[in-house]
């Protein structure tokens, strides 16, 4: 992290804990990137800053892990206070310290999921899942790739969004996580916890469990021993639904497109992005690849 991305943070972080109550003093600042964490030493807070223009979000996030506190699910949880708090456009919103953690197994999301996804959906706004939010948004600001491949990537955006419209039926609506992968399950001694709740909304379970599924068949992140254990945890097999290879390919193209998103600050990052397009333009051979992370 640089004295220059920490700057305008440190204002922000000042301005949101003096609102609501608590002292900044010592913060410590865990990850600066597109949503901020710091950390308020000696007094069990996380304090999240997100991006401008993520109020809504940050709002829903405060009345999901309401609902989940209610509900009994397993998730981080908010502490005491009003929220969020809004400092220069950025919303904030503030979490109990979690004790040491380490990142969930594939069975651990699937047994979080399996319980999510068995309570009817919640009688708060979530709006309803769009699975290719941000996505224009990130190839239009895209300064890495060629115009070639830019127009071929607009091109699969648009018959993924109509194959989307007209998906088969599949299970019934409920809220899901958005962004369900290992990653945004944590373990602690306390047990396993749901993390990064704000893409939660309305929308096929299907989508909470294609990222397994992807992580399986497309990117090779998961073995297909880790795939089978996730399926009989949960008691489904995402991928036997012929709806299956729309929201593969949706996820595919989320992940090619933050890859996209990132690559300007990093030369690795450029070849990662450039690698991933070629992947799915038939360059690159045949699933599964070996996608390395970003950030």
């Amino acid at each position: 992290m640089t004295t220059s991305a920490a700057a305008p943070a440190r204002h922000v972080l000042e301005q949101a804990c003096s609102a609501a109550g608590l002292n900044p003093e010592g913060a410590e600042a865990l990850r600066l990137a597109e949503n901020q964490i710091w950390r308020l030493p000696g007094q069990r807070v996380i304090v999240r800053i997100a991006r401008e223009g993520q109020s809504a979000a940050a709002s829903r996030e405060v009345r999901v892990a309401r609902w989940l506190a209610e509900e009994n699910v397993a998730a981080v949880r908010l502490i005491d206070v009003k929220q969020p708090v809004e400092v220069d456009g950025r919303p904030v919103t503030f979490w109990a310290e979690l004790p040491p953690q380490e990142h969930g197994s594939v069975e651990d999301l699937a047994l979080l999921l399996s319980q999510l996804h068995s309570l009817p959906a919640p009688d708060i706004e979530l709006g309803y899942l769009d699975p290719l939010v941000r996505v224009e948004e990130r190839l239009q600001a895209a300064t890495t790739i060629r115009d070639d491949d830019r127009e071929w990537l607009h091109g699969l955006h648009r018959d993924l969004a109509a194959a989307w419209a007209d998906r088969p039926a599949g299970l019934p609506d409920r809220a899901v996580h958005g962004d369900a992968w290992p990653g945004n399950i944590v373990r602690t001694v306390d047990g396993v916890l749901m993390m990064d709740l704000e893409r939660f909304s309305v929308g096929p379970p299907e989508w909470d469990l294609v990222s397994t599924a992807v992580r399986a068949k497309t990117t090779g992140a998961v073995s297909m021993r880790e795939y089978d254990r996730f399926c009989a945890e949960y008691g489904h097999d995402v991928t036997a639904w012929e709806g299956y290879p729309i929201l593969a390919r949706v996820r595919e193209l989320r992940m090619v497109t933050y890859a996209v998103q990132h690559a300007s600050s990093n030369e690795e990052w450029i070849r990662q992005a450039q690698y991933r397009i070629d992947c799915l333009r038939g360059r690159s051979g045949p699933r599964p690849w070996s996608w390395q992370g970003i950030l």
